[in-house]
C-alpha cells in the first residue's frame, strides 16, 4: 500500500514554510497532539532549504503525514553528489527523548537546528554553527550533542541543549586529522558519532579515510580527551554502529559487506572482533530491534537480518530480508516497526518485524523528494 503525501504538505515543503505556517499543519486537530503518539522524523536534505517531515505512527506501523518543518538551514550532498546517500553518514537526525529535541544536521550551511518536540508537532527553537564543515551526523546522551563534520580534516563539537536551545561547549571541538575535500568524497567522509551506552565515550568511524573506529573520553564537563584511541576496524570501511543490549559494539563495515562486533573497553580500545558478512553489496546502515539486527545494503538494493550468539558473534539470519527501492540507506525503528529511507528513490519502506526476524512490508511511504537523509523515531 502507497501513500502520498498530501498536495498541502508538498507546497508547504517546497515554499520552505515553518510548521506554524503549514497548511496541513494548521488543519490538524488538537486532539491529534498527544505527548504519547508515536512519531517518525525524515529529514529531506534538499539544498535549496532542508526541512524535517513528521509522521504518525499507527497501531499497525504504518505512518500517516503530519506536517513538515523548515530546519533553518541548507540540505548538502557529498561528492561527486550523484550516490543514494547523500550525506555519507548515518544518524544525521537525532532525538532526544529525555529532553523532547530533535536535533538535524545542515549539510549545506555548515549549521545544526534543534526542535522542541510539542505532541505531533515541532517548534524550531535554534540554528547553530556546527563547528565544522559539512555537518553529517549528529548524537546526544542526555543533554549534550556532539556533531561529526566531515568535511576537511573532520571534527566532533560539542552542544549542551538547555529547553531545546544548543549552547556551545567551550575547547570541545577535537580534530579526527583527516585529509578530506569540501564537500568530502562520499567514501572517505566519516560514517558516524555516537555515545556508549554509559555515556563516557563517544566514538567515531572513519570509513575509507583510514578504515578506522576513534573512541574519545568524555568528561563529567562534556568535553572529550584531547586525542582518541584509534582502532583499525576488522573488515575495510566501518560505516556505522549500535551497541547490542549487553554493551557490545555492533558496527557495520562496508568494505566486505560485513557486521563486526567488537568488545569497547574503558580505555577506549576494541578487542574481541568476530564478523559475518551478508554477501551483499555495501552494507552501511544498522538498526537493531530487539535481538536482530537489520543492515540496508544500497548497493544491492536489499536489507539482510543478523542476529547474535551469546559470545558476540554476528549469525546471517536472512542475506535478502526485504527488497528495496533504488537506494536504500539510513533506519529507525519503533517497538516492533523498522522504517528504511531510500535515496534514489525518496520512500520510506515500511515493515512489520516478525517473532523469527523476518520482514512483513506494511507500505511506502512516496513522494518526498530523491536526496532524503536522516531518519529517527520517538
Amino acid at each position: 500500500m502507497h501513500r502520498f503525501i498530501p498536495a498541502a504538505l508538498l507546497a508547504a515543503l517546497a515554499l520552505g514554510l515553518t510548521g506554524a505556517q503549514s497548511a496541513f499543519a494548521a488543519a490538524r486537530h488538537h486532539d491529534h497532539h498527544g505527548q504519547g503518539r508515536r512519531l517518525v522524523f525524515v529529514q529531506t536534505n534538499q539544498p535549496s532549504g532542508n526541512a524535517v517531515a513528521v509522521f504518525r505512527r499507527g497501531h499497525d506501523g504504518r505512518l500517516e503525514a503530519a506536517g513538515t518543518y523548515a530546519t533553518g538551514g541548507l540540505g548538502g550532498a557529498a561528492a561527486p553528489g550523484t550516490e543514494s546517500d547523500r550525506l555519507a553518514s548515518q544518524g544525521s537526525l537525532a532525538f532526544n527523548r529525555s529532553e523532547r529535541a530533535l536535533v538535524a544536521v545542515n549539510a549545506g550551511s555548515n549549521t545544526v537546528s534543534s526542535f522542541s518536540v510539542e505532541g505531533d508537532r515541532l517548534r524550531l527553537v535554534d540554528v547553530a554553527p556546527s563547528g565544522g564543515s559539512f555537518p553529517a551526523s549528529v548524537a546526544t546522551f542526555g543533554d549534550l550533542v556532539y556533531v561529526l563534520s566531515s568535511g576537511g580534516s573532520g571534527t566532533v563539537s560539542g552542544f549542551q541543549l538547555d529547553h531545546g536551545a544548543l549552547v556551545p561547549i567551550p575547547g570541545s571541538t577535537r580534530s579526527l586529522g583527516l585529509a578530506n575535500t569540501t564537500p568530502p568524497n562520499f567514501l572517505t567522509a566519516p560514517g558516524q558519532v555516537g555515545f556508549s551506552p554509559n555515556g563516557r565515550q563517544l566514538l567515531v568511524t572513519t570509513k575509507a579515510s583510514t578504515s578506522s573506529i576513534d573512541v574519545f573520553q568524555v568528561g563529567p564537563d562534556g568535553r572529550l580527551s584531547a586525542t582518541p584511541v584509534v582502532n583499525p576496524s576488522a573488515t575495510p570501511v566501518p560505516f556505522a554502529f549500535t551497541f547490542s543490549p549487553f554493551g557490545r559494539l555492533v558496527a557495520g563495515e562496508a568494505g566486505a559487506s560485513s557486521v563486526t562486533t567488537y568488545t569497547l573497553n574503558p580505555t577506549g580500545s576494541l578487542t574481541g572482533p568476530q564478523s559475518a558478512t551478508d554477501g551483499q553489496v555495501a552494507l552501511c546502515w544498522i538498526q537493531r530491534v530487539g535481538g536482530y539486527y537489520f543492515v540496508a545494503n544500497t548497493g544491492s538494493n536489499t536489507l539482510s537480518a543478523f542476529t547474535l550468539t551469546p559470545g558476540g558473534q554476528p549469525v546471517l539470519l536472512n542475506a535478502v530480508a526485504a527488497s528495496t527501492p533504488a537506494g536504500p540507506i539510513d533506519l529507525t525503528a519503533s517497538d516492533r516497526f523498522l522504517y528504511g529511507e531510500t535515496g534514489l528513490a525518496g520512500t520510506v519502506e515500511e515493515y512489520a518485524v516478525q517473532g523469527d526476524g523476518s520482514l512483513v512490508s506494511i507500505g511506502s511511504v512516496t513522494g518526498l523528494p530523491a536526496g532524503i537523509e536522516g531518519i529517527a523515531a520517538s
